[in-house]
């Protein structure tokens, strides 16, 4: 197979570990207790970006009609999530993409809007973080997803072309950055976004084990 694609750049969160649902979830169990519901059509406005789009916070404010401590909701949010993180694993086909990339020659990075902390920390827990040689997250830029600026900072770092990448994305924000950067994209949705609307993609999986890397890089060759 004849390789034009040089490079393939992941996102992070709810792509390579689940944390999308287990924040939805743990803020749910938070609204629950007040007596009111945060609904997914609600959440997704901030998934694969941040909470300038949607902020529960301040939702949660509005609908109980007063101000609530908000480092108590924020102290109950990390308990929650930190519950639900501990049952977590790795998204299937995750770790044997990032092998057969490295044994197809293709440069490996990573283009996130969380805090690069974040994803270090449980990169490392999984012990995925050596896989990636070039890492960018909020912490690089102005504007996170679904402005392009993490996914450009991410091919410049890999000395590749945007044409010569493909993005790996969860979110309609995530999958958004890397067209406007010029990527390729390839959705992989989890359970919080798979009902949700995107945009431009070359394909869409179910998972990563659904089709071999060297598949996909065929099949964008091919058809981009």
């Amino acid at each position: 197979m004849k390789l034009l694609l040089r490079a393939v750049i992941f996102d992070f969160d709810g792509l390579i570990l689940d944390t999308e649902s287990n924040e939805l979830k743990a803020f749910q169990q938070i609204f629950d207790e007040h007596g009111h519901t945060l609904t997914l059509e609600s959440w997704s406005g901030c998934v694969g970006t941040d909470l300038s789009v949607y902020n529960p916070y301040d939702h949660l404010n509005q609908l109980v009609g007063y101000e609530l401590e908000r480092d108590v909701i924020r102290a109950r949010h990390k308990t929650n999530f930190s519950q639900l993180m501990e049952k977590e694993i790795v998204r299937p086909g995750v770790e044997s993409y990032l092998k057969e990339a490295q044994a197809l020659g293709l440069r490996i990075g990573l283009a996130s809007s969380s805090s690069r902390e974040w994803v270090t920390r449980y990169l490392t827990q999984h012990g995925l973080l050596e896989y990636f040689e070039t890492i960018h997250t909020k912490d690089d830029v102005v504007k996170v997803k679904p402005d392009p600026e993490l996914y450009v900072r991410a091919v410049d770092s890999l000395g590749v072309l945007p044409s010569e990448a493909v993005a790996f994305e969860d979110s309609p924000n995530g999958s958004l950055a890397a067209f406007r950067a010029g990527l390729h994209c390839v959705i992989v949705p989890n359970w919080v976004t798979e009902s949700l609307t995107f945009g431009q993609h070359a394909l869409r999986l179910v998972s990563m084990e659904e089709r071999t890397l060297a598949d996909v890089v065929d099949f964008v060759n091919q058809t981009c």
